[in-house]
Order: C-alpha cells, then structure tokens, then sequence
C-alpha cells in the first residue's frame, strides 16, 4: 500500500484501485502543497473534522470525482448541502466500508467548527461549532493506518490500538494547534505502531518544528521506523 503525502495533514492512501483520500487540503489553498485539487482522483474521501485547513477541497474534490465520502454526521450534513450526493455520516465509533477496505472514525481531543467567511474561517461566530473533532483508522490492501487528526496527546490512544492494531501511525507534531514532537514521542509509543510519520507541521509559522528530532527521538526510544515525508512524496507500507 502506497501512503503519499500531500502536505499538512493530507495523505492519500491507495492499493489497486482503492485511493483513500484523507482531510483534502491541497494547492493552492495549501500552502506546502504540490498536487492541486484536479490531480487527485480519490475512490473514497475521508474528514477528521471542519476546519479549513483539513477539508477546504474536499467538495470540489468530491463533486468532480463523485467518490464517496464519509465524515462526523454535522459535517456530512453540510456537504450534503453543498453539493456532495454520496456521504456517509458516521459518529464516533462508527464504521464505513468501501471496495478495498474499511475505515473507523474515533476520538480525537481538538475543536472543531466549520468554515465561515472568508475571512475568519476558524471563527464560531462566523462559522458554525459542531462538537469534538475525530481520527480515522484505515485499513486498505491488509495495512491499518491511524490519522490521528488534529489532537492533544491522551492515554486512550492505547485503547484504540488495542481495538484495532495498527501499523502506520500518522501524528501531528507541529504543537500549538495539536501535540507538539515530545508528547508525539509518547503517542507512537502508545499507538504501537512500527511506522510513524510526522504531519501538521512546518505549514504555517505557528507550527514549525524540528521533524528529524522527532525521528531522533522516537527511534531512540521505541522499536519504530520514523519516515519524514516531504509534500508529494510516498512511502510503501
């Protein structure tokens, strides 16, 4: 299975036929980006939760391609209203499957509103708040990868590695916003993967860190493999 990194926090994972596209945020709204919303081709799209910077080409995406795609009910109601006619609105906990694997939408500790104007996008005010922001874990081709969305480190991340072991952990390190690279260290210890790749970092001033540390770190620490991906670049898992 192929985990390509379009930058921040958006990947796409595909094996045959089946392309998982996940938190579409691509060029030129991502900054970091190299692919463009008209160069992907996703079989199923996959939300963490509203802000703008996880899910700001997801309708065009989708309504070009008509992959389906799944995401916390609210916001699968909102894209239902603009335009996007095949959604699957699970909560947490819940299921959706796809040709060529599976995906179980879990918790995450982060804040989550959806857009609003133009001009302050993260804003309850002028967007609309919806509750807590999740994680996906993905199974495509036998490989279960967990994007852990936008969170804080918390201790249940243990639990659901328990539920559903996984093998590529995909954690944000760039702090501020989310965890930073040191409580990163303890959430790959936690989601016992052997592969762990960075994301949500180095987008925006507020989150740029240092990712060779983290490799450093972790794979001092833990009997993980740390792959640093530069945007457009792949990993086989």
């Amino acid at each position: 299975m192929e985990i390509r990194y379009h930058g921040h926090s958006c990947f796409e994972l595909s094996d045959g036929d089946t392309r998982v596209l996940i938190d579409p945020f691509l060029k030129p709204n991502n900054p970091v980006a190299v692919a463009t919303a008209e160069e992907v081709e996703p079989t199923q799209i996959l939300i963490t939760h509203g802000h703008v910077d996880h899910m700001a080409d997801a309708v065009p995406v989708a309504t070009r391609t008509g992959a389906p795609l799944a995401a916390h009910v609210e916001i699968a109601n909102w894209m239902g209203e603009r335009g996007v006619e095949n959604v699957s609105d699970p909560n947490l906990g819940g299921t959706v499957t796809f040709e060529g694997g599976w995906a179980k939408f879990v918790q995450a500790f982060h804040s989550n509103t959806l857009p609003g104007s133009d001009d302050a996008p993260f804003s309850a005010e002028h967007g609309t708040s919806v509750g807590q922001a999740g994680a996906w874990v993905v199974n495509v081709g036998g490989v279960t990868v967990y994007h852990a969305g936008d969170t804080c480190l918390f201790g249940d991340m243990a639990l659901i590695a328990r539920s559903t072991p996984i093998d590529v952990a995909l954690l944000p390190i760039g702090g501020h916003y989310t965890m930073d690279r040191h409580d990163a260290v303890i959430a790959a210890e936690l989601t016992g993967a052997k592969t762990v790749i960075p994301m949500h970092y180095d987008t925006f001033p507020p989150i740029e860190t240092d990712a060779g540390a983290f490799q450093t770190d972790v794979e001092a620490a833990l009997d993980a493999k740390v792959v640093v991906l530069a945007p457009g670049d792949a990993h086989e898992a």
